[in-house]
């Protein structure tokens, strides 16, 4: 017997959990239905001998959509600001070079040659023009400021904050301003400053005392009993007679079978999961969710005594927001955050934490690696960079097949096509990390914006 209509929200990740939420905010019945045994996705966080790990994420940056979710939950007292001024390093030549964030900082550089610093400074006096076809952020960077740059700075930030390859990246799907910079102004630099005097300060990082668990635990009390975990669906299909724009849901739920007759089905899942359980709605699905390629990734969580850490900055000591790679350093290791730098009660007094992260589109293999091998990996590339002298007092190991999404060229063409069978296919709805940028606050505000289309459509349909 199917039970009666709502809005079906299937996946109980960010980008589900907030769209459930935004959907009761505007009066909405709905339900949401989460695979797993517990919410979340990809976040979460375990306290370790005293430790605090968060799994996934390790900070978001504080944007109004998100703002205005952590202040409906109820969490603005719990929310962390890190210090925007932490140094940032890069690991080149096997020692850890600041990362320029100051024009001053750019022109003394041991990061960039002459040739490419002067390329730099007179790009406001050249005008580009971008390509008609869509660029890699690798073919951009060499055509605007030369290879320094993309080894050094912009190919360990792709590694370490996409965990992506910057040869296949597309410009125009992973960072639209630029490109859109370059059309307008003829210039990158330009256009840059012109946004920094209209749009003030930037976004500060941020976090929850708790960790970002916080965050996704709070959205599940808030929904209560309108989400549910340990959920699988079976099938999607249209109602039979009636409305035609309504949809029945079979799942699974305690090991009974249910349906439900939903006036819209809002998937929020990965790519891959989205086309098995849209395959027999509109064919259309499956063929473009699938051209969606994800990075593999591991992460290491590991604390320390602070004494058995020989590293010092003769001027920051261990203050930091953490390191990337430089291409050609021959090390595994993608970038690693220094989390009880950025964050207090991430570790105990007098102790050290520290998230590193492996694989990712250059380095595929390492995932399929054993825990143990894996960990060792981390540890000794770790050990080696801060010159730590013994075994950590507490570590953690997580992996993914699908971590994130790529934004490979081709990639606008993609979503143009998904956002087109939505529009001709009633009643289906799709948000996710692979539509509007893999960050906390871009999946909370496209989560908002299908979630205000499902309303409107269940309002007019029901």
């Amino acid at each position: 017997m199917a039970t009666a209509s709502k809005i079906l929200v299937i996946g109980g990740g960010i980008s589900g959990l907030a769209c459930a939420w935004r959907l009761r905010q505007l009066g909405q019945p709905v339900l949401l239905l989460e695979r797993s045994s517990r919410f979340g996705g990809v976040i979460d966080t375990i306290d370790q001998e005293g430790f605090r790990f968060d799994i996934g994420p390790q900070s978001f940056t504080n944007t109004p959509a998100i703002s205005a979710l952590i202040d409906e939950v109820g969490l603005g007292g719990e929310l962390l600001h890190a210090d925007s001024r932490a140094p940032r390093y890069i690991l080149k030549g096997g020692r850890l070079v600041p990362a320029p964030l100051t024009p001053l900082q750019l022109l003394l550089t041991p990061l960039l040659g002459a040739a490419s610093k002067l390329r730099i400074f007179s790009e406001p006096l050249r005008h580009t023009r971008a390509p008609d076809t869509d660029e890699s952020v690798a073919a951009f960077i060499r055509r605007k400021f030369g290879t320094d740059l993309l080894a050094n700075l912009v190919g360990p930030f792709i590694s370490g904050i996409w965990a992506g390859d910057p040869e296949k990246l597309s410009l125009a799907s992973a960072f639209p301003t630029l490109r859109q910079f370059e059309e307008r102004y003829g210039s990158v630099i330009r256009g840059q400053i012109k946004q920094r005097r209209e749009s003030g300060a930037r976004p500060s990082l941020c976090n929850f005392r708790g960790g970002l668990k916080v965050l996704v635990s709070a959205l599940a009390q808030k929904l209560g009993d309108s989400a549910l975990p340990s959920a699988e669906i079976s099938d999607i299909r249209r109602s039979p007679g009636g409305n035609p724009a309504a949809l029945e849901v079979t799942y699974q739920l305690g090991g009974a079978s249910q349906s439900l007759h939903a006036s819209a089905v809002v998937v929020a899942t990965s790519a891959e999961e989205a086309a098995r359980l849209l395959q027999g709605v509109e064919p259309g699905f499956s063929k473009n969710l699938g051209r969606i390629e994800y990075a593999s990734v591991a992460q290491v969580s590991a604390g320390y005594g602070l004494e058995q850490i020989n590293y010092r900055n003769a001027e920051h000591g261990l203050e930091g927001f953490g390191f990337l790679v430089a291409r050609g350093e021959q090390m595994r290791t993608l970038g690693t955050v220094w989390n009880s730098a950025l964050f207090p009660e991430r570790a105990p007094r007098g102790m050290a934490s520290f998230t590193s992260f492996l694989g990712g589109m250059t380095d595929p293999e390492i995932v399929s690696y054993t825990p143990d091998q894996i960990g060792a990996i981390a540890l000794s590339e770790l050990s080696s960079v801060l010159d730590i002298s013994a075994s950590p007092a507490a570590h953690h190991l997580a992996r993914w097949q699908q971590a994130l999404p790529q934004y490979n060229i081709g990639h606008e063409s993609v979503v143009a096509s998904l956002q087109e069978i939505c529009a001709r296919v009633p009643g289906v709805f799709l948000t996710g990390n692979y539509f509007a940028g893999p960050a906390l606050g871009a999946c909370v505000e496209h989560a908002n914006e299908v979630a205000r289309k499902a309303a409107q459509f269940s309002s007019a349909n029901v």
